[in-house]
């Protein structure tokens, strides 16, 4: 009875700790993509003003162009670019962020006429309303970062329905002050000119002419319970708490890369981005 009383006992704990080991399994971050330009991965040409990044990182193993949450023709999209006199994208050898020469992507803007910008876009999103979370290495010029009273922005998302007025854009800048002060600036808006919120820090400084390390991660959400943090460089920048959309839109399209502003001449280059379902585990997510 004793040694019956004693077996039961044993397989009940192990069904108990299997169940923890499954759950723990289910609930790791899952990485989505992961690239960093090298290898296969190359420039195509530009059709209907779309160029695409294509190939199979075989250092990765993901290929381009990025195809998360159901998204299909996710591409570089150089806007107003007068025959990329005034915006230029392309992957260039460096040296990388770990002192090591590397593939990266290589923007430039010259001028800004209009909207000038090219951003990559991760286009015609299906699965829009998930957690996402977006790490990669990032250089910035420093002749941009001084100019007084301008702006620059490399990270942007719009929810459907954001050019008719009913939807919502999450984005990262960089403002300078009126003394050519360079800042950072996190803001959830309804269009350009009305913010819904937005956070300024000015504590964390902004790297320049040196590779940072730049993370985004949000909780989708019509309630109280959404979320958007950035952080540069492991320090927290921003860390809003609220919705992170309106009338319950999903996301359309994710400017994983971006270059945009009117701070200009400017330049940046892009290297080892990852994409997952949700944050690392020291993140601590409460």
């Amino acid at each position: 009875m004793n040694r019956l009383y004693i077996t039961l006992t044993t397989l009940l704990l192990l069904q108990a700790l299997l169940f923890v080991s499954c759950d723990e399994l289910s609930t790791k971050p899952k990485l989505l993509f992961s690239s960093g330009f090298e290898d296969n991965v190359h420039i195509g040409k530009v059709i209907e003003g779309y160029q695409f990044i294509e190939g199979k990182d075989l250092q990765t193993g993901f290929s381009w162009p990025i195809d998360i949450l159901g998204a299909r023709e996710s591409a570089l999209h150089c806007i107003d670019d007068y025959g990329g006199k005034a915006v230029m994208a392309d992957i260039r050898t460096v040296i990388g962020h770990n002192g090591k020469e590397t593939k990266a992507l290589y923007n430039l803007q010259n001028f800004e006429k209009e909207a000038t910008q090219c951003p990559y876009e991760i286009l015609d999103i299906v699965d829009g309303k998930q957690d996402l979370y977006i790490k990669y290495w990032i250089k910035l010029d420093s002749q941009s970062l001084h100019q007084k009273d301008k702006w620059r922005t490399f990270f942007e998302w719009k929810s459907k329905d954001y050019a008719e007025g009913e939807g919502f854009r999450l984005i990262s800048f960089i403002y300078t002050d009126e003394d050519g002060n360079p800042y950072w600036h996190w803001q959830g808006d309804a269009d350009p000119q009305h913010a819904i919120w937005e956070i300024d820090n000015k504590s964390v400084p902004v790297p320049e002419e040196e590779w940072f390390l730049t993370e985004f991660f949000w909780h989708w959400s019509n309630g109280q319970d959404g979320r958007a943090i950035w952080k540069v460089n492991g320090q927290l920048v921003a860390d809003y708490r609220g919705p992170t959309t309106r009338n319950n839109k999903a996301i359309d399209f994710i400017m994983l890369t971006q270059i945009y502003g009117d701070a200009n001449p400017k330049y940046q280059w892009i290297d080892d981005i990852e994409i997952w379902d949700s944050p690392p585990d020291d993140w601590n997510i409460h």
